[in-house]
């Protein structure tokens, strides 16, 4: 049966992080997918999920997002159903933005955090940001598949280090094979 492969089907992201210590402003870490189209898998995003939204047929939604990092376990967890989405589309890229607001932070400052990807039990990467210190964001998975074939899982953490609200129209270029 080598050679023989579904790919990846549903894929879970999880990330973790502890509240800023007592007096310092608290810090925000979101999860962010884009999607992007057969015909043009480096341009633009066709459209981006990130809090408070979902993709357009419901195949990558955000489960729990967290503004703080109080909770336990994983604080924001993102699903992505690949085997459901259309075939126009053939790349999505997942990052995590750390909000600006009320303070200027980079993965440094975050405290304790960590990221799980998964599909159903098997875990594909873990990661604790340790080499994206310096960024303000940072893709941290890429899936994609030729056609309609089999999605892939290619991992890697790639930090950036600019405006996080340019982020999502440039996370997708940042990487080509």
């Amino acid at each position: 049966m080598d050679g023989i492969s579904k790919g990846l089907r549903k894929v879970e992201i999880a990330m973790r992080w502890d509240p800023s210590p007592a007096g310092q402003p608290s810090t925000d870490l979101d999860l962010v997918a884009a999607t992007y189209r057969a015909d043009d898998p480096y341009g633009e995003p066709a459209y981006v999920v990130h809090f408070d939204s979902r993709s357009p047929d419901g195949t990558i939604y955000l489960n729990r997002d967290s503004k703080d990092g109080q909770g336990f376990g994983y604080d924001e967890v993102m699903t992505l159903e690949l085997d459901r989405l259309d075939a126009r589309y053939a790349r999505v890229v997942v990052g995590v933005v750390i909000q600006q607001h009320p303070a200027e932070r980079t993965f440094v400052s975050v405290v304790n955090p960590g990221l799980r990807i998964r599909e159903g039990y098997t875990v594909l990467a873990e990661d604790d940001f340790g080499g994206v210190l310096g960024a303000t964001a940072a893709t941290v998975a890429e899936f994609a598949r030729d056609g309609s074939g089999p999605w892939g899982f290619r991992p890697g953490l790639r930090g950036f280090e600019g405006d996080p609200a340019s982020f999502t129209s440039t996370m997708g270029a940042a990487h080509r094979p």
